[in-house]
């Protein structure tokens, strides 16, 4: 006999055990939502605004990345230094010019950029990284492009390394697994100019004039545009705008120790926007989530970073 003030009981009519009430068949869907929006990020590996986003644009790929194909596009912010001003409104006549701004840049996102070597020895072109980037996409596939191009940023914004010269960008591609000789001399062949013009025609058809971009495109070829540095909330509207949709749902953030497994190196500010953290309250989370031993905790420019032991 039913009990009706139950509902948590094995039915005799249904054959249900549990809550009562379920339909006899239902049509469910246990697929991924469908990727219907094309998000592409212009982008330079010298642009220190790009540097200053990655703690955002991180977290919004591993929420909201369900949603989205992502696409990485050269953007070509150097070609080479003229005699003349590059970049007059904001003071860029040189690279001894840029040096300044970008310790600006890293003091005010916390995204530590040391810029010196553009005094002593200064990147002479973003083209040659840029080349290798695409030929490494163009081989590996996105996900270990962009892995080159994140440790291409820290080694020139955080460790001050001359990412335009061949031996740095060996060393870097050769620390992704892959053969560094190899895919720096094939970026140097008509090839890998070809692969970076077709970018530059890309970010030209997304109306793209300044680094970084965000375009989000739907299936209807309309979507929305967002420049330069913005707070993590305005990616997650714009993607919703792009959808017209209101109801996302992300994904829980990864453990810290899984993320610090796949990028090998985190600054606090990295960790901070990924799990709504307060800076002072870096220490406490770090010690709780990750094992005695199985990092190191650095210090460059007042900004703490954590590294992994191998």
């Amino acid at each position: 006999m039913k009990n009706i003030n139950n509902n948590m009981i094995c039915d005799l009519e249904t054959g249900v055990c549990g809550v009562a009430g379920e339909e006899e068949m239902e049509v469910i869907d246990f697929n991924q939502p469908q990727k219907s929006i094309d998000v592409y990020y212009v982008t330079d590996p010298i642009c220190s605004h790009c540097w200053a986003i990655e703690p955002v644009l991180r977290r919004f790929k591993e929420q909201y990345g369900q949603y989205f194909n992502f696409h990485t596009v050269m953007g070509g912010l150097l070609e080479k230094w003229g005699d003349g001003p590059v970049d007059p409104a904001n003071g860029i006549n040189g690279p001894a010019d840029v040096a300044g701004h970008w310790r600006e840049v890293g003091e005010y996102s916390r995204m530590p950029i040391d810029g010196t070597l553009m005094i002593h020895n200064p990147v002479q072109s973003s083209f040659p990284p840029s080349r290798v980037f695409k030929v490494i996409q163009k081989h590996h596939g996105d996900e270990i492009a962009y892995d080159y191009l994140r440790r291409a940023r820290e080694a020139l914004f955080a460790f001050n390394q001359n990412i335009g010269e061949k031996s740095v960008m060996v060393d870097i591609v050769n620390h992704l697994g892959l053969d560094g000789e190899a895919i720096v001399n094939e970026a140097e062949q008509p090839v890998g100019e070809q692969l970076l013009h077709e970018d530059f025609a890309l970010a030209r058809n997304l109306g793209v004039r300044g680094f970084p971009s965000i375009i989000m495109i739907n299936e209807e070829n309309k979507g929305v545009k967002i420049v330069g540095g913005r707070p993590f909330d305005y990616y997650v509207d714009g993607l919703k705008r792009a959808l017209d949709e209101e109801n996302l749902i992300p994904k829980q953030q990864p453990p810290l120790s899984s993320l610090l497994e796949k990028e090998k190196l985190l600054f606090s500010k990295e960790i901070e926007v990924m799990y709504d953290l307060d800076q002072q309250d870096i220490n406490a989370f770090v010690q709780k989530e990750l094992k005695p031993g199985s990092y190191e905790v650095k210090e460059l420019l007042g900004e703490l970073y954590l590294t992994i032991v191998e």
